[in-house]
Formats: structure tokens, C-alpha cells, sequence
């Protein structure tokens, strides 16, 4: 069946040559858009949608969050408030309720945070695992991702687990062999949170080539907390995409700039733990490609909103409405090498959001207004 999208008052592509459109039309056959262009030259369709005025997007790409998880750490998010420092320890306590829990427990709270993504807006979401932290639970919760999403990553290298808190080097060992054989057939991407308390430049280096031999993309966490050689390391070995993104110098900026990997800035954990925000005006002008995700995880970003993370870029990060907007869909697309998502033109994924405004600049102008009117996701109104 295809379906017309009519009387847009304004379409945001991010197509080049299409631009921005007024009085707009978008028709979909099945999953794909079809035809982008102006509402007195649609074609016709089988069945019909009127925006009545409303300005539509590309549905947002979150490109980065951890949602396979069971309890939460309300009472590590009030000490934090009360001025106790994030130091990145409260994962174990995730791992211990993740641990615990059983496969329906996990498949249904994951399930909850994808449908609220879903209302508001999010229309693709990579999904890490990172709180099983042992080659069964790591492999269990990629296998409950999967369920969910194509865009799939093996994090088992989150932190070093209590059982080997003396044993870092066999912890790598295990996250680079058994752990990755076994979470491979469930995975898209292999990740490494490269941080001082968690793994170092050497053995973040391990896992991520291990991780490539074995047909993995490459995704880091990095420099978050510190300055390190996250960023460094991801460029030199190719990755995707380096996140947070938080302390860097210039010879960092200017290896992102010089490559083709993005820079996904993750607001929600410096609104959740009162850390200095990323610049990612320094990183833009430099030339490098930026992205938005929410980080959404149960200790230091528990949010699930991208148009709460767009107000926040243009709020405390620098950007201008239409660069976060930009970050937040084909930035995220970008991120998982994806040229499918987060643009509307021919041939692009039918997922689109329509928002009760006339303009995307509404999503930074009314931060915390449910301005999300529709969504359609692979071409079906949700």
C-alpha cells in the first residue's frame, strides 16, 4: 500500500539538492519513500495523510544507548545531586540486577524504552549490551537486542567485573576470545568504554582489533571523564564513531576532523552528572562530523528523549537548531554508516515524524513540550 503524506508546512531532507520544502508531500510504498516534492504535484496514493501545516523530520537516530538492563540507580542520581562526583563505579550494581534477572524481566524493559523512543520520535536505536559482563550474559543480552533493533553492540568491555577486579588482563582476554565468539552471531558492532577505571588505551586495542578480525564495526567510548587515547584510538583503527567526546585537545579535534569518524556527543550524561558539556561548536568548525544520542542507560542518563537532547546541544553546546536537529538524525545515521536513515528523499527508509509545530525549531524553542504529533516507522503510522 502507498501512503501520502500531504500539506507539510515545512520538510526538513537533509538532501541536498531537496532542501528545505514548504507546502510539502512525501509519498511512502512500503517501507521506502517513493517521491519528495510539492504538495500540488503529488501523485496520487492508496491512502492519505494531511499534516495539516504541521512541519515534518526524519526520524531521529539514536546511535548510542544501553537499554538491556533490569532496576535502576535512582538513589546514585540523588547522591549526585547532592554533590557526590560520577566516577562511572554504580555499573556493577546494573550488572548484579541484570544478572539476576530473567529473559522476559530484561525483553520487557527493554521493549518499554524503545516504544517510549518510539513516541517520541526515535525511529532507529542502536542498543550496547555492557551489563552482563560474563560470555553468557553478554551473549543473552544481545540476543534480547537483537530482538529490537539491527544495530547491535557487544560492550562487554563496559568495566572489569568484581570477579576479576585482580585480573584485569584476563578479563581482556576473555572479552577478546570466548565473549566475542560467542556474542558475534548477536552483534553489529563491538565497543570499549576507555577510560581511567575502566580499560586503557592497550587494552582497548585488543578488544577492538580482535572485535574487526572477527567482521565487527568498531564504536568507543571516549574520553568522557579525562583526556586520553580513546579519540586517537578510534580514528587510527577506523571506528565509526568516538563518543562523549568530552575532553579533548587539539590534536584530538584534528584527527576527527580528518577522518571519517563521528564524534556522537551524548548531552544527557552531562545534564545527569553535572560534567562540563562537549564543544561541539569547536568540533563543527574544525570540520568534524557530529552526531546527538541520549546514552540512554539506568546511572548517568536515563533519558530517552532526542528533542530533550537537541534542546540541550543548542542550549549548552553551541549548536544551532537546524546543526543539533542535523546530529540528531543524519549525524546518528552517519554514525552507524548508514545512508538509509535520518534523510527523507527517494529510496531513504520511510520513517518520519510530524511534530504539532510549524518548524523544527519548536524542539529547541519549547524544550520538554511533547511536541511529537506522529510518527511513521518503516511506513507505518505508530
Amino acid at each position: 500500500m502507498s501512503l501520502l503524506v500531504t500539506g507539510i508546512g515545512e520538510l526538513t531532507t537533509h538532501d541536498d539538492e531537496l532542501g528545505t520544502l514548504r507546502d510539502a508531500a512525501v509519498v511512502v510504498d512500503g517501507d521506502r519513500i517513493a517521491w519528495v516534492g510539492p504538495a500540488s504535484r503529488a501523485p496520487a496514493a492508496d491512502e492519505r495523510i494531511d499534516a495539516a501545516g504541521r512541519a515534518v523530520i526524519p526520524g531521529f537516530v539514536d546511535s548510542h544507548a544501553h537499554l538491556v538492563f533490569a532496576g535502576d540507580r535512582a538513589a546514585e542520581f540523588a547522591a549526585r545531586m547532592a554533590g557526590e562526583p560520577y566516577t562511572g563505579g554504580g555499573i556493577r550494581t546494573t550488572v548484579a540486577a541484570t544478572r539476576a534477572a530473567t529473559d522476559d524481566q530484561l525483553r520487557a524493559a527493554a521493549g518499554r524504552l524503545v516504544g517510549e523512543m518510539l513516541r517520541q520520535g526515535t525511529t532507529t536505536v542502536e542498543i550496547k549490551s555492557g551489563y552482563g559482563l560474563s560470555v553468557d550474559e553478554e551473549a543473552r543480552c544481545l540476543r534480547i537486542a537483537a530482538e529490537l533493533t539491527a544495530e547491535t553492540t557487544l560492550l562487554g568491555a563496559h568495566v572489569v567485573p568484581a570477579e576479576y577486579q585482580d585480573r584485569p588482563d584476563d578479563y581482556v582476554a576473555l572479552v577478546a576470545g570466548p565473549m566475542l565468539d560467542a556474542a558475534a552471531p548477536y552483534a553489529k558492532w563491538v565497543d570499549v568504554f576507555c577510560e581511567r577505571g575502566a580499560f586503557d588505551g592497550d587494552q582497548a586495542r585488543t578488544i577492538l582489533t580482535a572485535g574487526a578480525k572477527a567482521g565487527l564495526g568498531l564504536r568507543i567510548h571516549a574520553n568522557q571523564l579525562t583526556a586520553g587515547p580513546g579519540v586517537r584510538l578510534a580514528v587510527e583503527l577506523g571506528a565509526a564513531s568516538a563518543d562523549h567526546c568530552t575532553h579533548l585537545s587539539d590534536a584530538d579535534v584534528d584527527a576527527l576532523a580528518g577522518s571519517d569518524t563521528v564524534a556522537t556527543l551524548l548531552p544527557g550524561a552531562e545534564f545527569s552528572t553535572r560534567s562540563p558539556y562537549p564543544d561541539a561548536r569547536r568540533l563543527l568548525d574544525a570540520g568534524a562530523v557530529v552526531a546527538l544520542a541520549t546514552d540512554c542507560n539506568p546511572g548517568s542518563s536515563y533519558t530517552s528523549s532526542m528533542p530533550f537532547c537537541v534542546a540541550l546541544a543548542v542550549r549548552e553546546m553551541g549548536l544551532s537548531p537546524a546543526e543539533a536537529l542535523w546530529a540528531a538524525t543524519a549525524g546518528g545515521a552517519r554514525a552507524l554508516r548508514r545512508d538509509d536513515l535520518g534523510v527523507v528523499r527517494p529510496g531513504a527508509r520511510a520513517d518520519l515524524v510530524l511534530l504539532d509545530a510549524p518548524s523544527f525549531l519548536h524542539l529547541a524553542y519549547r524544550p520538554g513540550v511533547p511536541l511529537i504529533s506522529a510518527v511513521l516507522h518503516d511506513g507505518v503510522p505508530t
